[in-house]
């Protein structure tokens, strides 16, 4: 793999700085946004096609599989010596979210440089790791190492937003293109700060209703009131969350950042005047769910304290004198009703897999340490595979701090050192 050398930075900026060109289309947010990947597939291709089997110029197997016009997936496979042999390269998406250019210092939409900062929407997230592997799967067509496993990069579309189904990484599972990736370790690169992230959180976004009685604020003890009634129902559920649903102690193995926690993130109510006591409000938010618990049971739990608060409502504390949650002469009584948006699992990497002894091995002679992270985001993606029995390990060599952000940027020498740390993934694996 000496051959292979270092990333080229004059033909990884230049590649990048198209596709941060293209990153205005590939902004995904239906139905107002939905990105066109192949604008991204198109430049990808531009770099690696003189390499391929397509043009008689290299040994690159190059597969472009697309489920809606203009949305692409791209399959680009070195093939190796021993059949069945393989690793993978997978996960680097070719949509973006979404950017305000009013909101920001510079044009999110073109590649600007400023020193080692390589900024735009996407240098992080995830079109600077697209340029990277790219390079990476270009350098081995172009040296043509002699390999026993074969290297496949799966650059993929539809990641940032799944509210049109059926375009990117889950039909290539579900029409069996990824099965042969199952038999050696795959890497999904798409997260941040050039270590292993081996951990990540499961979501459920919830909503409450509570329904009370509207009354005027000068005749309290007629009204049931439904943000009181909010208050001290949200309260109560979240202290039974947490008595169920404690810190674990795989969390700490992990290096999880937090425990699993429930908590409120918006809150609305039908509108009134301030001396109108309100009938009805709506408070949603989400759990964020360590993978050492199951989703469902914490559904099913918090139906549970929700009817037990409904049956029990009269129990619930009150704020002064006159405040209640039932009114027995008019037979009403305050009620809470619970629904979910879709949910999803998180994922505890297996810490004794050769993927991630060769990615920790790897990150160590590049970087100078191996300090493996989770967090309690979700890549729901990365379940899916997990459960479909690939050995998925996770990193990425943008930033946290500019992830999702304003003002988005990666390094170029932290890029360097990701195109490193691939090529001793390849190098240790021969050794198998």
């Amino acid at each position: 793999m000496e051959s292979v050398g270092s990333l080229n930075k004059d033909s990884f900026v230049s590649l990048l700085s198209k596709l941060i060109g293209e990153s205005k289309f590939v902004q995904n947010n239906p139905p107002e946004l939905i990105p066109q990947e192949d604008r991204i597939v198109n430049h990808v291709l531009d770099s690696l096609r003189p390499y391929s089997t397509e043009t008689g110029g290299g040994p690159l197997v190059i597969n472009h599989v697309a489920y809606h016009s203009g949305r692409g997936n791209l399959i680009v496979e070195y093939p190796g010596s021993v059949p069945g042999k393989i690793l993978s390269f997978v996960g680097m998406h070719m949509d973006v979210v979404t950017a305000n250019p009013d909101e920001w210092e510079f044009d999110p939409f073109s590649l600007s440089i400023d020193g080692d900062k390589l900024r735009g929407r996407g240098t992080t997230d995830c079109l600077g790791h697209v340029a990277l592997v790219t390079e990476l799967m270009k350098r081995l067509g172009e040296t043509k190492p002699a390999l026993k496993s074969s290297v496949v990069a799966v650059f993929i579309a539809s990641e940032e937003n799944s509210s049109i189904p059926g375009v990117g990484v889950d039909m290539l599972v579900k029409d069996k293109l990824l099965d042969k990736l199952k038999s050696g370790p795959l890497f999904w690169i798409d997260t941040a700060d050039k270590q292993p992230c081996i951990g990540t959180g499961g979501m459920i976004p919830w909503k409450l209703h509570f329904s009370g009685k509207l009354f005027h604020s000068g005749l309290a003890h007629k009204a049931i009131n439904a943000m009181e009634l909010g208050m001290e129902g949200l309260k109560e559920i979240q202290s039974r969350f947490y008595r169920d649903f404690p810190p674990h102690p795989q969390e700490k193995v992990y290096g999880f950042a937090t425990p699993s926690t429930m908590k409120p993130t918006q809150w609305s109510y039908p509108g009134g005047g301030i001396n109108q006591i309100p009938g009805e409000c709506t408070v949603s938010g989400d759990v964020r769910l360590t993978p050492f618990y199951d989703v469902k049971e914490v559904m099913k739990k918090l139906q549970e304290y929700v009817d037990d608060i409904n049956t029990n409502v009269e129990n619930l504390a009150t704020r002064g004198p006159v405040s209640k949650y039932v009114l027995p002469d008019e037979d009403l009584r305050g009620r809470l009703t619970l629904s979910f948006d879709e949910a999803s699992a998180g994922v505890a990497c297996n810490l004794d897999s050769r993927g991630y002894h060769v990615l920790c091995n790897a990150t160590k002679e590049v970087v100078g340490h191996v300090k493996p992270y989770s967090i309690t985001g979700t890549l729901p993606l990365i379940r899916d595979l997990k459960d479909e029995g690939f050995d998925v390990q996770t990193s990425g060599y943008g930033l946290m701090a500019t992830y999702h952000a304003k003002n988005e940027y990666c390094l170029l020498t932290d890029m360097c050192q990701g195109f490193d740390v691939f090529v001793r993934i390849i190098s240790q694996l021969e050794q198998d």
